[in-house]
C-alpha cells in the first residue's frame, strides 16, 4: 500500500536543518498537538540523519511526565498545554535523547477547548545549550491549519535560535493561518 509523502515546510526546514549541521549541533523533537507533523517535515531533508535524534510523540500527559520528565504537580495543576509544560518537554526530550537542541509542542488543534484551553492555544519551545526559548500563540483556523501552523512556529522557534531571523515562507516568525 503506498502512504502519501508528508509535505516538506519548504525552505525554512531546509534552513533549519543546514543551521544545526553548520552549528555541529544535533536535534530532538517532543510533540504533542503536532502528532509527529514536525518530525515528518524534518525527515523531508535529504542528511537530516547527520543531525536528527529522533522523536517522541507525547500526546497523553502521562507519557509528558514518564518519557519527558515533565512534573507530575505542574501537569495536575496546570495541564498538559502550557508553556511551562512546553519547556520541560522540550528539556527532557534534549536530555532523554542526548540531543545538543529540542524542540517540543504542545497546544489543543480543536475542534473545540481541551483542558480548558481553547483550541487555538498553542505552546512551542526549543531547548539548546545554555537557553529555553518558549513561543505561546493563539491561532485560529481548523484542526490541519492549527497543526500546520504549530510546526512552522516551533520552526521558526528553532531557526532563531541557531541564528537564523529570517522568517520563514509559511508564516513567518509569528505563524499561523490568522490570529485571534
Amino acid at each position: 500500500m503506498r502512504v502519501a509523502a508528508a509535505p516538506a515546510r519548504g525552505a525554512g526546514v531546509e534552513r533549519v536543518v543546514a543551521a544545526l549541521r553548520a552549528h555541529g549541533a544535533t536535534l530532538a523533537v517532543a510533540e504533542s498537538l503536532t502528532g509527529g507533523a514536525l518530525t515528518a517535515a524534518l525527515v523531508t531533508v535529504p542528511g537530516v540523519s547527520a543531525v536528527l535524534r529522533g522523536g517522541v510523540v507525547a500526546y497523553a500527559s502521562d507519557l509528558k511526565r514518564d518519557l519527558l520528565g515533565v512534573d507530575a504537580e505542574l501537569l495536575g495543576a496546570e495541564g498538559p498545554v502550557h508553556p511551562e509544560v512546553a519547556r520541560q518537554m522540550a528539556v527532557g526530550a534534549a536530555r532523554r535523547l542526548g540531543a545538543t537542541h529540542a524542540v517540543a509542542t504542545t497546544g489543543v488543534a480543536g475542534p473545540g477547548p481541551a483542558d480548558g484551553r481553547a483550541a487555538g492555544t498553542v505552546h512551542v519551545a526549543v531547548a539548546a545549550p545554555g537557553a529555553v526559548r518558549v513561543r505561546s500563540l493563539r491561532l485560529a483556523g481548523g484542526r490541519a491549519a492549527l497543526r500546520a501552523a504549530s510546526v512552522d512556529a516551533a520552526l521558526a522557534l528553532l531557526a532563531g535560535t541557531l541564528g537564523d531571523p529570517r522568517p520563514h515562507p509559511e508564516g513567518g516568525e509569528q505563524p499561523g493561518p490568522a490570529r485571534r
